[in-house]
C-alpha cells in the first residue's frame, strides 16, 4: 500500500468514523431531520493552564464536530459581543471557561435565556468564590440560574472518575451507560445543595465507586463519600451544565505540558453531543433584534 494511498484511507476512515459517532449519539431518539443550527462559544484562555488546555482542545474538537454533524461553530474572547444583537444569530450559547463580568453584557445574557435561549457551561464558568478575581456578585446567574452558589472546594488535581447517570430522561444522557469513566479532571463542590433545589434536575453524579476521589496533597481534597453533581438542567431555562473542563497538566516540573484530554472519551463526546443537538431543538425561533426577545 502506497504512503499516498494509505494516508487517503486513513482520512476516509477518519470521516467514516465521525459520521457513525453523529449517527449513533442520536438514534433512538425522536426523528429529526438533522438540525441546522449555529453554536457561539465564549472563552478566555486566561486562568489556569488546565483550563487553556481545555479551551483550545474544545475549540477544534466542536469545530470538527460542526464539519461532521451539520452546525455552525463561532468561538470569540470579545465579550462585547455578549448583546442581543449579536446573540440573536446563535441558537446555543456556550460558555467554556469564563462567565461574562460587564453588568450590560449580564443583562444581555439574562434576556437571552429568559426569552428561550440555550445555553452549555463547562466547568470554570460556573466558579465564583468571594476574596478571589471571581467573587459572587451575581445572584441571578450563581443562584437562580446555576443554583450552585459559591465553589467551596476541589479534589485537587485532574484525576478521572466513575460517574453516575442520575436521571436517564433527559436526552443528554439517554443513551449513556448507568456508570462510565470521564476523563481527568478537577471536581468541584458547591455550598448550595442542588438535590434540594426544586428547579433543578441533576443528570450525572460522582459514582461512589470513586471514592477515595482525589490527589491531595490537602487532606480535604481527597473525597470518601459525599454526593457530588457533574451535570444537571434548570427546568426553568433551556440550559446545561457539564462540570468537566481541566485537563491534566505537569504542574510539579513547570513545564505546563498536556498529560490529558477531553474529548478523547467516547461517552463524554455522546453527553457533549447530545446535549448540545437537545438544547438546540428545544430552543424558540429568534427575531434578529432586541424587540424580537
Amino acid at each position: 500500500m502506497s504512503v499516498s494511498f494509505r494516508s487517503g484511507f486513513i482520512r476516509l476512515l477518519t470521516i467514516s468514523l465521525l459520521l457513525l459517532f453523529c449517527y449513533q449519539a442520536f438514534s433512538g431518539t425522536e426523528k429529526f431531520r438533522t438540525p441546522k443550527f449555529r453554536v457561539i462559544a465564549f472563552y478566555r484562555a486566561e486562568n489556569d493552564q488546565g483550563h487553556i488546555s481545555f479551551v483550545h482542545e474544545a475549540n477544534r474538537w466542536f469545530a470538527k464536530m460542526a464539519v461532521v454533524c451539520d452546525f455552525t461553530y463561532d468561538s470569540t474572547n470579545d465579550w462585547d459581543n455578549m448583546n442581543l444583537g449579536f446573540l440573536s444569530g446563535y441558537q446555543v450559547v456556550i460558555f467554556l471557561d469564563a462567565r461574562p463580568e460587564k453588568s450590560s453584557q449580564r443583562e444581555a445574557f439574562k434576556k437571552y435565556m429568559e426569552a428561550g435561549g440555550a445555553w452549555m457551561g463547562f466547568h470554570f464558568s460556573a466558579f465564583t468564590m468571594n476574596q478571589t478575581a471571581f467573587p459572587q456578585n451575581w445572584d441571578w446567574y450563581h443562584n437562580t440560574f446555576l443554583g450552585s452558589g459559591e465553589y467551596s472546594g476541589n479534589n485537587g488535581g485532574p484525576t478521572s472518575a466513575v460517574l453516575h447517570v442520575d436521571d436517564k430522561r433527559n436526552p443528554a444522557v439517554r443513551h449513556l451507560p448507568r456508570t462510565f469513566t470521564s476523563s481527568p479532571n478537577e471536581w468541584y463542590k458547591w455550598n448550595n445543595d442542588l438535590r434540594k433545589n426544586p428547579a433543578i434536575r441533576i443528570l450525572v453524579s460522582i459514582d461512589s465507586s470513586s471514592f477515595p476521589l482525589g490527589t491531595g496533597p490537602k487532606l480535604n481534597e481527597i473525597w470518601h463519600s459525599g454526593y457530588y453533581p457533574v451535570v444537571w438542567t434548570n427546568r426553568n431555562y433551556r440550559m446545561l451544565y457539564i462540570n468537566i473542563g481541566h485537563n491534566d497538566i505537569d504542574y510539579e516540573h513547570n513545564a505546563n505540558a498536556e498529560l490529558s484530554q477531553t474529548f478523547s472519551n467516547k461517552e463524554v463526546d455522546r453527553l457533549v453531543m447530545n446535549g448540545l443537538y437537545w438544547l438546540a431543538r428545544k430552543r424558540k425561533q429568534f427575531k434578529g433584534s432586541e424587540e424580537g426577545f
